[in-house]
């Protein structure tokens, strides 16, 4: 067996679910699914679940590959260069006929649908012996398992993966040690209005990208990358104080990560801001107080929508009693809680929530039900979104027509969905994917601020 020899990757449900043309991204490799997939998907498709509008589009994928195949063409495997869409597939698609396995007491239980896609890896294993078959499949434990029973191949999905290690995500700034004007040659400054602009050599900064901020050690210099080439960096030179006085709602940055946030949720030419960082560093306090400001102090947007990934709501919420945004309030506790924290000296504070409630038109949406909207002149904050999958992000932030600001704020430390890890998050790929769009930002809020107690949590458990 040569590196050339095409492989066969057999596919685990949980693929084609996170994924729904994941088929199509084996190259010249062959793609085998298991017939208790397709009855998986089939299980799925009608549900009430976040997963199931992938199912459903799987399933449509898969029929338009198969659809002019004879049966026995499927089980032999079908060429995916035709299918409209497969720009780099030029492997086969097969269904393996796994009801024809055998139970025998030396293999898994197949009454489970795991153990019939090992065995099926097994036969295939057994039957392309010179090639290399792999299992591909999400799911650690049965990655384990697999291993257990004698697959010799198995990987998790990492077409979608953008980096190998999370300690290489971006994090929309850069840190210089010392005085950033000591590293500095020659510089041409220019003042436009108000704004001081410089232009340094390209070595300075070389991994360099739009809306990435340049902060030093001296607690003076703080700028942002409006424009680079191959030799020189246009920088807006911002200044730390300037940053550091920023108000929204009441709100000052407490240290220079949250103002360089600040500064880019004030910033109508940004449509998209990216906030991650650990529990307490100020995520969703900012975005909201942002928010406020923009709607209703400044009039920009006319609303603001808040929505977050409601795993388990899929299924639940209409049982709730009451409106869409009474069944949305447990799991928006945190978007409640910062309005508290922003109205806490009033008089009245519940008085004031209700009257900001309505004046600033804040709506509580269930992620299902923001697919096939087109939303205009809003802010939509996107909260909890590590647990995202990249094609969930991607329904979502298509849906922002225009004048929309999106924020989507994360701690990739606390990922809740089975299938996720933090190299293959939504919001890990979306960091990677619009770090270098004109229109976005992404700022790591560095150290804990909620407070001593939550910050030694942080550190040490």
């Amino acid at each position: 067996m040569t590196e050339t020899t095409p492989k066969y990757y057999l596919l685990d449900t949980n693929i084609l679910l996170h994924e729904p043309l994941a088929f199509l991204n084996f190259e010249e490799h062959n793609v085998v699914i298991p017939m208790v997939v397709l009855e998986e998907l089939d299980n799925i498709k009608d549900r009430h679940k976040d997963v199931s509008r992938e199912a459903r589009l799987a399933i449509r994928s898969l029929e338009d590959a198969l659809k002019d195949a004879t049966p026995e063409e499927i089980l032999a495997g079908v060429s995916l260069a035709k299918m409209q869409g497969a720009h780099h597939a030029q492997g086969t698609l097969a269904i393996y006929p796994d009801y024809q396995l055998k139970q025998q007491d030396a293999v898994l239980n197949l009454s489970e649908n795991d153990h019939r896609i090992i065995q099926s890896a097994l036969e295939i294993q057994k039957k392309y012996s010179d090639t290399k078959v792999v299992l591909v499949t999400k799911d650690i434990n049965m990655r384990l398992k697999a291993k257990g029973a004698g697959v010799k191949h198995v990987e998790d999905y990492r077409t979608d993966q953008l980096i190998d290690d999370i300690k290489y995500l971006s994090k929309g700034f850069v840190e210089i040690e010392g005085d950033f004007w000591t590293n500095v040659g020659d510089v041409t400054s220019a003042q436009e209005g108000r704004e001081t602009y410089h232009e340094i050599a390209r070595e300075i900064l070389p991994t360099v990208f739009r809306n990435q901020y340049i902060i030093d050690d001296s607690e003076h210099f703080a700028a942002k990358v409006v424009g680079y080439d191959q030799h020189h960096v246009r920088l807006h030179d911002i200044g730390f104080e300037r940053m550091m006085s920023y108000r929204a709602w009441g709100i000052q940055p407490k240290n220079i990560y949250q103002a360089m946030a600040m500064n880019a949720l004030l910033d109508p030419a940004i449509d998209l801001v990216i906030l991650t960082g650990p529990a307490g560093s100020g995520k969703t306090l900012l975005a909201l107080a942002a928010a406020l400001e923009l709607v209703i102090e400044q009039g920009i947007y006319e609303k603001i929508i808040v929505t977050r990934n409601t795993p388990e709501i899929a299924e639940s919420i209409g049982y709730l009693p009451g409106t869409e945004e009474e069944k949305m309030a447990p799991w928006l506790a945190a978007i409640t809680d910062s309005l508290e924290v922003l109205h806490k000296h009033d008089e009245s504070m519940e008085s004031s929530l209700n009257y900001i409630m309505n004046k600033a038109n804040i709506q509580f949406k269930s992620l299902n039900f923001m697919r096939g909207r087109s939303i205009q002149n809003a802010i939509v904050i996107l909260d909890e979104s590590q647990n995202l999958t990249a094609s969930q992000l991607k329904t979502i932030i298509t849906r922002c027509g225009t004048g929309t600001k999106i924020i989507c704020s994360g701690n990739l430390a606390q990922i809740d969905s089975y299938y996720l890890t933090a190299v293959t998050s939504g919001l890990t790929y979306i960091v990677e994917r619009f770090k270098d769009y004109p229109g976005s930002a992404t700022v790591n809020l560095n150290g804990v601020v909620r407070s001593s107690l939550a910050q030694y949590a942080e550190e040490n458990l």
